[in-house]
């Protein structure tokens, strides 16, 4: 399930903008205390690890494995193989298995466990391992045996998984491909090699299970990436539709993430991620964004039917999609042994949900998916597992906590360089939300370039209703952008 955008950048140049943007995000990673670096010792471990995993016995790399992601990814977390089974289909995902080369307690492990999971941002990454790993040997790398959790999902006719196992296996992805690609070939049909029928059926698989979603009542954001096109001393922000493949992909990963959940449930042992309901604040607050945006939410309709009804390649229609984050608020992990806890369900995707498909880029899938392997294969979960279960939830509420102020700042960095040339320009808004202790003071969503900003005024400001506001400040150094009304 996103939970928000990746700024991506663009360079027609490398000019002053391009040299900004970087400045700035060193900045930010000083100020927030993090770094691309490893210590030395867990460098030294890493480096070590690297070239002695241990390899399971399994052996499944006759499979023609690939794996689909953006241009130029490294860190490749997962490989799928699709087929048919009768009037049905079957669906092997390998994840990589970074257990395979980490000690527990040990250097590259304990790093692990402070970070907490990848931080994103323009071209920027503070990755969770060190790239030794996580760009080369864990990664499932095209033409390279690796360790990986296979999971392999048997689906009917109308893609309900009717059944989940997991298990260690050696695989090889046989091809490294990328969504503009597959989506070409796809539509061309020009699909060759041997993973071609695999790749075919992405697009039949992907479909039936969007359908399941539908009909179960719960919504997968197809959230647009942000970009920053950066051309000399001028920004841009623009927003990149997803491309089909991306969501039937995506499909593919939250089924995952379902069967582990119910693996676990029927355990008694276990971590989830979790969703409350949206409080009413955030809805009323998302209707008045929608309306400042010009694409109203009908009286009615239900959230996941509005979300789906949007055109993601209209630019306002992929700020909606955006601002509708803000009802994904609380989102958080739950650790449980025993009785199934009450509250077990994702509210946005209607069902008990589980992350164990992302381990190169989240601490939580490594523990949920060595839970699931240990419950498939009737034995006990390591006790290097149960011992720190209950911290993980913590760990990642804390390092989400990290991640959104990255990007966050990252994300102000960039309206503020989008901005800076507009100082003294009037803009047409909608003032979508007011500050509890001064009602002079509020958010204005301005549909062009699509950004929210603090707004003031004389006391009440209008809420919900169409204003002209005017650029006060766009300050790249503070990364500040204000609006008076």
């Amino acid at each position: 399930m996103p939970s928000g955008q990746v700024i991506r950048v663009r360079r027609e140049d490398d000019g002053v903008a391009a040299e900004t943007l970087r400045d700035g995000i060193r900045q930010i990673q000083a100020e927030l205390k993090v770094t691309p670096e490893f210590p030395p010792e867990v460098q030294r471990a890493a480096d070590a690890a690297a070239g002695a995993p241990r390899l399971p016995d399994v052996d499944r790399t006759d499979i023609p494995f690939v794996t689909l992601d953006p241009p130029g990814s490294m860190d490749l977390d997962q490989a799928f193989h699709l087929d048919r089974d009768g009037d049905g289909y079957t669906v092997r995902y390998a994840i990589a298995d970074v257990a395979a080369f980490l000690e527990p307690g040990g250097p590259v492990d304990t790093e692990a466990n402070l970070r907490g999971q990848s931080l994103y941002g323009a071209d920027s990454k503070i990755p969770l391992h060190p790239k030794v790993l996580s760009e080369g040997s864990a990664s499932l790398l095209p033409d390279q045996v690796r360790p990986a959790l296979l999971w392999t999902m048997t689906l009917d006719a109308a893609g309900a998984v009717t059944s989940t196992h997991v298990e260690r296996a050696r695989v090889r992805s046989v091809a490294k491909l990328d969504y503009a690609g597959v989506q070409q070939q796809l539509d061309e049909d020009s699909l060759t090699g041997p993973y071609a029928d695999s790749v075919r059926l992405l697009r039949t698989i992907g479909e039936l299970r969007i359908q399941q979603e539908i009909q179960r009542g719960g919504v997968s954001l197809p959230l647009p990436d942000q970009e920053v096109e950066i051309t000399g001393d001028r920004w841009r922000l623009a927003y990149r539709t997803l491309l089909p493949a991306e969501e039937w992909n995506a499909q593919l990963s939250l089924m995952t993430g379902y069967g582990a959940a119910k693996l676990m449930l029927g355990a008694g042992i276990g971590l989830l991620r979790t969703l409350p309901p949206a409080d009413p604040r955030d809805t009323a607050r998302f209707k008045r964004a929608t309306l400042a945006l010009g694409v109203p939410w009908p009286e009615g309709m239900s959230y996941p039917d509005f979300l789906r009804s949007l055109d993601p390649t209209e630019p306002k229609h992929a700020a909606v999609l955006v601002a509708s984050t803000r009802l994904l608020r609380g989102g958080g992990y739950l650790a449980f042994t025993g009785a199934p806890p009450e509250h077990a369900e994702h509210a946005a995707l209607a069902s008990p949900y589980a992350h164990v498909t992302a381990p190169l880029r989240r601490l939580v899938d490594r523990y949920a998916g060595e839970i699931c392997v240990a419950v498939c294969a009737g034995e006990p979960v390591p006790s290097w597992v149960t011992e720190r279960m209950p911290e993980v939830p913590d760990t990642m509420r804390r390092t989400a906590s990290l991640a959104g102020s990255y990007e966050r700042a990252i994300l102000d960095l960039v309206e503020a360089g989008v901005l800076a040339p507009h100082v003294g320009e009037r803009f047409d808004g909608v003032v979508i939300d007011l500050d509890d202790r001064d009602q002079g003071r509020g958010t204005v969503t301005v549909p062009e370039p699509a950004v929210e900003a603090p707004v003031s005024g004389p006391a009440p400001l209008p809420l919900g209703t169409d204003v002209s506001v005017r650029l006060t400040e766009a300050d790249v150094a503070k990364r500040k952008v204000a609006f008076t009304l």
